[in-house]
């Protein structure tokens, strides 16, 4: 396992400070704010925790209301909305500096037998013929006119193994693209059994690259670049079927829509078999900078 995933289960092993209430701390991010994902995952974990083990998360329905400060710790408050015969609902509030800046519902199920069908995953290469983010990602280190974010990319991706299929947007800004994108994910190193851990950390990857897809419809390069000014504004997502994230994920996603300001990218997770793990919708801010 390497120390960057070891960094990040630290992470996500939040300290209990009363019954239901919970405290996180941040780690590093490409910009100086709190990273959507890790806020996701550890409120996930939070509602989980409240949870009998036979209940897995089927789904997560969440907002981002407020920016976070990664220097400060974060206080997870879950409400134990209903306990159920099969389904057990929990609504997690994240509080910083005496203000909400993350909300999340969550809903976990019992194992049950049931109608199966799935949508066909989509063509991509093998994921062992793609260079790492650490071959690939320095050979547009010139799109950056700060030289500290290639570095701070590179060191918020460490804990997983996140290889594109095609070039990611900032590497050919100026050129609109189909709003399709691709990319091959697993932690970097294995996990524990624990299906809550495989989840929250899907859930912490799949706030990385969603976006992507808007960016390169209009092709731009994206915050990093700094050719548009973005943040997330909701996430969901809804987990099908059992799948390990230290096992290769596919992450299909694709963009309907942009208008307003906003982006919406939405998308699917399959494993390398083809089963159809996690569908994700994400609507962002995307914003042309005003002069």
């Amino acid at each position: 396992m390497s120390a960057a995933l070891e960094s990040l289960l630290d992470l996500l092993d939040l300290e209990q400070i009363e019954r239901d209430i919970f405290r996180g701390t941040s780690r590093s991010a490409v910009v100086p704010r709190v990273f959507g994902g890790q806020v996701a995952a550890q409120a996930l974990v939070a509602a989980g925790r409240t949870v009998p083990a036979d209940r897995t998360a089927h789904s997560l329905h969440s907002y981002f209301l407020r920016m976070g400060d990664p220097g400060a710790p974060i206080v997870y408050s879950v409400d134990r909305i209903r306990d159920g015969r099969s389904f057990t609902t929990r609504r997690v509030v994240a509080v910083q500096h005496g203000q909400p800046i993350f909300h999340l519902s969550a809903s976990f199920q019992t194992y049950e037998e049931g109608l199966e069908h799935q949508a066909d995953m989509p063509p991509a290469p093998d994921p062992e013929t793609l260079p790492t983010a650490e071959q690939m990602l320095p050979r547009y280190a010139d799109a950056f006119t700060d030289p500290g974010v290639m570095d701070r990319l590179l060191e918020a991706r460490a804990a997983v193994d996140l290889r594109y299929v095609g070039a990611p947007p900032f590497a050919n800004v100026g050129t609109p693209q189909e709003p399709r994108s691709q990319v091959w994910f697993r932690t970097n190193g294995k996990l524990a059994d624990d299906p809550l851990l495989h989840v929250c950390m899907a859930t912490y990857v799949s706030d990385m690259t969603l976006l992507d897809s808007v960016l390169l419809a209009h092709g731009r390069g994206g915050w990093t670049v700094g050719d548009v000014v973005g943040a997330s504004l909701d996430h969901a997502m809804w987990f099908h079927r059992p799948f390990r994230a230290d096992e290769w994920l596919l992450y299909d996603q694709e963009s309907p829509s942009a208008s307003g300001g906003r982006g919406l990218g939405q998308a699917r997770i399959y494993t390398q078999d083809g089963r159809l793990a996690i569908t994700v919708i994400q609507e962002g801010v995307v914003r042309v900078p005003r002069d």
